[in-house]
């Protein structure tokens, strides 16, 4: 039974290609997420390398750079600290047009902005503390990178910061999805199931909440907890979950009053078994696609708050707070440092949303 549903389910997801192709960015945004600063070609931590001899140049620009080690010692990383916070940065990047060596010096034409430079020279003690074989010097001291996405107003590279600042998106949503899941389903179960007193209780605090527009009571919330990264993800979480609990209370008032439940009833099966064994999984399908749609929501919201300065704060990346930082080069000659964020924002939004309307159109056994 279970295995002809399941494959009557993915033959009608299947034909919809809108929603393949969503779900292929939402995997395709997670695995960047989870391996965000392997793929960044800044990995030092929220990739907040601060260049600002070299702020807000355009996609492709290319830059030499003189390294100027603060430490030779190797920090010691292990990969799951690598894989969550990135590098401690051992070395001070100087942009430069161009460099001269000599035996024990390098001279070079630092970039002042995009019009000057100046020249500086460095003895290679001065760069690099310890002793450094003459063979290596160029490896050592040089770098090239191309900044393939620009720079931000502090030259910090922007497909380093897009590529981070995916995780905070994904996890906003995943960590609130998970609230607002659980609220939702608990609350409207618990309504819809008991009834009289219990649901008007949860009717009226769902009716309370309702009424109240989702952003102010986000608002109160993070103002309440403060700013910062786990707070944003309670805030979202907690104001949710009102819808989730109108829908399921709904599904568990008809469900309730089938032959089987009253069968069960009928048994002895105490009211936590029957709901929890044989109501909530008829109402599995329902859940998964609010799901979907909180996790859209939950990206809008995150990202409203960041740019109104109550969420995520720097040097944190967020595609909300890299929009608030860049907005102003809107009308500019550099609009792309806040159109691509944006662009993310839509793009995974809108994958969620057509994933969650093609869950629905799949789900629905009276398709």
């Amino acid at each position: 039974m279970i295995t002809n549903t399941n494959s009557r389910f993915w033959k009608r997801f299947r034909k919809n290609k809108a929603a393949l192709a969503s779900l292929l960015v939402i995997v395709l945004v997670i695995l960047i997420a989870l391996f965000a600063y392997p793929l960044s070609p800044d990995d030092s931590t929220d990739a907040n390398t601060m260049m600002v001899e070299i702020g807000t140049r355009k996609p492709g620009f290319a830059c030499s750079f003189l390294k100027k080690y603060t430490t030779t010692d190797e920090p010691k990383t292990n990969l799951f600290n690598y894989l969550m916070h990135g590098k401690v940065s051992q070395v001070v990047l100087i942009p430069i047009q161009r460099y001269t060596l000599s035996k024990d010096s390098i001279h070079v034409e630092h970039i002042m902005d995009e019009n000057s430079t100046e020249t500086l020279s460095f003895s290679i003690k001065q760069l690099y503390p310890a002793d450094l074989d003459p063979s290596s010097i160029h490896e050592k001291l040089i770098m090239h990178r191309t900044f393939w996405l620009g720079t931000d107003r502090y030259g910090r590279d922007l497909l380093s910061r897009l590529l981070i600042g995916s995780r905070v998106s994904m996890a906003v949503g995943f960590i609130a999805v998970l609230i607002s899941i659980f609220i939702g389903v608990l609350l409207g179960a618990l309504s819809g199931f008991f009834g009289g007193w219990v649901d008007q209780i949860i009717t009226w605090l769902i009716n309370v909440l309702w009424a109240i527009p989702t952003l102010l009571l986000v608002f109160a919330i993070t103002f309440a907890l403060g700013k910062g990264f786990w707070q944003i993800f309670i805030a979202v979480g907690f104001t949710m979950w009102v819808g989730t609990a109108r829908l399921i209370r709904g599904q568990v008032m008809a469900l309730k009053e089938l032959e089987y439940i009253q069968a069960a009833r009928v048994m002895g099966f105490s009211s936590l078994r029957i709901i929890v064994k044989h109501i909530l999984p008829n109402v599995l399908g329902p859940t998964i696609v609010m799901a979907a749609s909180n996790f859209a929501t939950a990206i809008l919201i995150e990202a409203g708050l960041s740019f109104l300065g109550i969420g995520v704060q720097p040097p944190t990346s967020s595609w909300g707070l890299m929009i608030k930082e860049n907005y102003n080069f809107i009308i500019t000659n550099h609009p792309m440092l806040a159109i691509i964020p944006g662009l993310a924002i839509m793009l995974i939004v809108l994958a969620f949303n057509l994933l969650g309307n093609a869950l629905r159109d799949a789900l629905d056994v009276k398709g």
